[in-house]
């Protein structure tokens, strides 16, 4: 069965207490004149792939409401991170499918819900997760997973709920349960930035500066 844009919704992970960025709200920091969440919320909407978008926040909520998408806080308490922001994006969801994207990856690929869903349909899996280069210590490029890029069934959310609430907390060991496909984003036309997150000022602006 092939994924179509109507079955998948978006929730942007803007829930995270900022910490490297000296505790301010990520995503609501500047990048290229326009909030950080938003610019990501643009990149979707030009790339098309999802039918719906829904922010995950827990401060500043009336901010994020303003751009027009519904805001859910999580449901648990104390920033327990980033699942706690695949969960609240499951809780919410009314498509097949939910997309997990966090706001400090500006450049995220136009194509990344289509090529997400191909890879999940393809092998058959219940999530589809980001894959691409990046330098290591050296300077040498590796592929690496980037886990907060999902594509997953909704029919996860009891699976994510029963590990959390056992005290889980690491992406990876709870996707590792379930059939996982890793999708490769180091074509020749991939932007090699398309997965730089910036978790701090400096590296924002760094990434502002950069021309593909």
């Amino acid at each position: 069965m092939v994924i179509e844009s109507a079955d998948i919704t978006a929730v942007i992970l803007a829930g995270g207490r900022g910490s490297r960025m000296g505790g301010v709200d990520k995503g609501l920091q500047n990048f290229n004149g326009m909030p950080l969440a938003l610019q990501t919320v643009t990149r979707l909407q030009i790339g098309g792939g999802v039918a719906e978008i829904m922010v995950n926040a827990n401060r500043n909520l009336g901010a994020y409401e303003s751009f027009g998408y519904p805001v859910w806080p999580d449901t648990q308490a104390d920033y327990p991170g980033p699942l706690a922001g695949f969960l609240t994006g499951l809780e919410h969801c009314e498509t097949p499918y939910l997309l997990t994207v966090p706001c400090d990856t500006p450049l995220l690929p136009l194509d990344l819900a289509s090529r997400l869903a191909k890879g999940l349909d393809a092998h058959q899996a219940d999530i589809a997760m980001a894959c691409a280069p990046e330098e290591d210590a050296q300077g040498k490029l590796q592929m690496r997973t980037q886990p907060v890029f999902c594509l997953m069934k909704i029919s996860l959310m009891e699976s994510l709920l029963t590990f959390m609430t056992g005290g889980g907390r690491k992406i990876d060991a709870w996707t590792q349960q379930h059939k996982t496909v890793e999708v490769l984003f180091d074509q020749a036309h991939d932007d090699p930035k398309a997965f730089f997150n910036a978790n701090t000022l400096g590296e924002l602006q760094k990434l502002e500066a950069y021309r593909p």
